[in-house]
């Protein structure tokens, strides 16, 4: 028996395969093409420059004046003519206490005063009538000079009274406590009826805030930039400073700029700092003493290398760019930069030299050690996208 083959099944079997193993070697080729392509990436040249920085420093806010009010007199709280929080006036009445007693002294020391000048009084008329009779030759000198000694004392004995007079109704006085300056009131923890005393217990804290001092430390490098390594006084290098601002605990910036005012001239041995007083105003009084913040000095820094912080990744805590060379090719490089910073670009102070090209886009992606690129000009290829 005979088989027959069907020739023309045959060849168009045969022509779909090999149209299947071209197509299946082309699609590779051209895959292979595209993996093979550099990556376009923008390239920048590193070069000296300048940029406003800021330097950041925890704070404490204080007002101008913080006094307590302590009572001169003891006695129980008999009135309390403010709240905690209260705006007052200097001079203004915050507390009575109990009058009575000293009331009782005052009426005291009035009669010892009238006591006092009676004495002097008769002791007047003795000696006045002793010098007649002396000058008559009648009595001797030594009884003209009982009576003026009489008289002397009678006159201390009047002025010993009316200090006692004086320092009855100072104590009386001293029964209405007022307030030692402007400003608000603080807390108050003695209430009608609780006992107050000199070395007690403060009945409260008047804070003159007005204007406020933000309080916050430097370090002795700080101190020493500050000066230009000694060039310049401090003095000198306060007045220059520019004006600061205050971030507050919510976050948001006080409106009212403001200006170093002193630093402490004693650097602590044991946190090698200064302390730093910064003086803001506070006409809307939105910032009260005991308050939190953070000092926001600027910073100019000159002739130094600015690059993007978008150009940096991070490795165990150290800061790392890719530099390209001369083929291209990039390499992963270790850089040191300030602490300070702006949010958006770092200030590089060891790894890099003008002239070096970084890669400033596609780091941690696109862009790693060892690869070739094809470098772009940021500008150019930001035209195109714009």
């Amino acid at each position: 028996m005979k088989q027959k083959f069907n020739f023309k099944g045959l060849a168009t079997a045969v022509a779909a395969g090999a149209l299947c193993v071209l197509s299946s070697c082309g699609s590779k080729e051209q895959a292979g093409q595209g993996a093979g392509m550099a990556p376009s990436l923008a390239v920048q040249t590193v070069a000296p420059g300048s940029i406003q920085l800021e330097s950041t420093f925890p704070a404490t806010i204080k007002g101008k004046t913080d006094i307590d009010v302590r009572p001169m007199v003891s006695g129980n709280i008999v009135s309390v003519h403010v709240d905690e929080g209260q705006r007052v006036n200097k001079g203004q009445l915050l507390f009575t206490i109990d009058q009575v007693p000293y009331l009782a002294a005052v009426d005291q020391a009035r009669a010892a005063v009238n006591v006092a000048s009676t004495a002097v009084e008769t002791a007047q008329i003795s000696y006045n009538s002793n010098k007649a009779l002396f000058d008559k030759n009648i009595i001797s000198e030594h009884a003209l000079q009982i009576s003026a000694n009489q008289l002397a004392q009678a006159k201390a004995q009047l002025a010993q009274a009316n200090a006692g007079l004086t320092n009855a109704e100072k104590n009386l006085s001293y029964t209405q406590v007022v307030a030692p300056s402007d400003g608000v009131v603080g807390s108050i923890p003695l209430r009608v009826g609780a006992l107050a005393s000199p070395s007690g217990q403060a009945l409260t804290t008047v804070s003159d805030n007005s204007e406020v001092y933000a309080y916050f430390s430097i370090n002795e490098k700080d101190i020493l930039s500050m000066t230009d390594g000694g060039a310049s006084t401090l003095d000198a290098a306060i007045a220059s400073m520019p004006e600061v601002s205050l971030k507050l605990a919510n976050g948001t910036t006080f409106p009212n700029p403001g200006k170093v005012a002193t630093v402490s001239g004693v650097i602590d041995p044991q946190t090698g700092s200064a302390t730093v007083r910064a003086l803001f105003s506070n006409v809307n009084n939105m910032l009260r003493s005991g308050s939190t913040g953070s000092v926001v000095m600027p910073v100019e820094a000159t002739d130094v290398i600015v690059i993007p912080q978008k150009a940096t990744y991070e490795v165990q805590d150290k800061k790392f760019v890719f530099t390209v060379d001369e083929n291209n090719t990039l390499h992963s490089t270790a850089i040191s930069i300030l602490p300070q910073q702006d949010g958006q670009h770092y200030v590089v102070t060891e790894g890099l030299r003008p002239g070096d090209r970084i890669v400033i886009e596609g780091v941690g992606m696109s862009a790693r050690d060892g690869i070739t690129i094809n470098p772009v000009d940021p500008a150019a290829k930001a035209a195109p996208q714009q």
